[in-house]
Formats: C-alpha cells, sequence, structure tokens
C-alpha cells in the first residue's frame, strides 16, 4: 500500500469500475521513493480544486498493475512514476518521471478543463 493520501487502486478490476464511473480519472503508479513522492503530494494539493477530476494513486510494484505498465501510451517508459489520464473509460494523456505542478496542471488543464474558480 502507498501512504499517501489518494484513494488507492488495488486491482485491474477496481480500476476498471473506476474509469467506467468517472469522466474525468487520474492515476499516478509508482513506489514510495524520490520521483513519486513529490507527483503524489502535487495531487493531494490540486484534489480539492478539481472537483471534477478523481485522483488516485495504484502501486507500480502490484501484479494488477500491468494494466498500466503494459498500456500502449506507457509501453515505451523508462521511469518512475507512470501518470495516466482517463477520460469517458480511455487512457487519453501518459507521463513517467518526477513532475513539477505546472506540468501536472498543464496536462489537467489540457485534458479535462480548468477548475471552476
Amino acid at each position: 500500500m502507498l501512504y499517501t493520501n489518494l484513494n488507492h487502486v488495488e486491482s485491474a478490476q477496481q480500476l476498471e469500475k473506476i474509469i467506467s464511473e468517472n469522466e474525468n480519472v487520474m492515476v499516478c503508479c509508482g513506489r514510495m521513493g524520490p520521483m513519486c513522492i513529490p507527483v503524489y503530494g502535487i495531487m493531494e494539493e490540486l484534489e480539492p480544486l478539481y472537483s471534477h477530476v478523481r485522483f488516485y494513486d495504484m502501486e507500480f510494484d502490484n501484479p494488477e498493475a500491468h494494466v498500466i505498465r503494459n498500456a500502449p501510451l506507457t509501453r515505451g517508459f523508462m521511469g518512475l512514476p507512470y501518470t495516466v489520464y482517463y477520460r469517458n473509460g480511455k487512457m487519453v494523456k501518459a507521463t513517467s518521471s518526477i513532475q513539477n505542478m505546472s506540468q501536472v496542471k498543464a496536462v489537467l488543464d489540457s485534458e479535462f478543463g480548468k477548475p471552476n474558480a
């Protein structure tokens, strides 16, 4: 289990249910390492601002995470975490490695729209 304040995805079946029931979903698939922890923190900070997006984490080493690790948009990735964005049940964007607040916000705004002010 990842020690974050995000909701956790523990199985491929649970992820499928989440993305089928929510229009906009961001999942950070990683470990409790130096490249991943900052992204979790950014997600925790942005979650209350982006009420139209559901934020989750998933353990990279969980065998169930194969649905993210082996997705077409992540196949060439070399660095953790894998951060994936789903809209209407489909993966529409994926990034890898550490990211800063402006990079994450840029993807959220582009893929899901800016938060309501």
